[in-house]
């Protein structure tokens, strides 16, 4: 089954991505019995960097030591980079960061940071 017919266009417009996406959501609520095949070309240039834009800067960083603001430094070569790397399929998350933190019985709980890549493609996919 081929991408519903609005979701192409959608994408060929350039619409804003919170627009295209209430549109899927509308699409699914209308007709649940549609599939959608693949949603992968919404995870573009214009949403990681809205996703960038939507990250707090002060998020502890993972593994590869990268903030926000370094991130931000070389932000358009650094975003067409990933969505290179998404689309040929050899975009592979980095290991997560793992840290402990104190509970309040002073036991202590894992938690894991992703890389800043890994957190924009996250934040990307959960928004679709």
């Amino acid at each position: 089954m081929t991408l519903p017919q609005e979701t192409h266009t959608v994408h060929r417009n350039r619409e804003n991505v919170r627009t295209q996406l209430v549109k899927i959501a509308e699409r699914s609520k209308h007709k649940p019995q549609e599939a959608f095949t693949s949603l992968y070309h919404l995870l573009n240039e214009e949403m990681l960097k809205e996703c960038h834009q939507e990250l707090q800067a002060n998020k502890a960083t993972g593994v590869d030591q990268i903030t926000k603001q370094g991130y931000a430094g070389n932000l358009d070569e650094n975003i067409a980079e990933l969505v290179a790397r998404l689309k040929s399929h050899s975009y592979k998350p980095q290991p997560v960061k793992r840290v402990f933190i104190p509970k309040g019985n002073g036991e202590q709980r894992p938690l894991g940071i992703p890389s800043y890549e890994d957190k924009l493609v996250q934040m990307g996919i959960s928004m679709i």
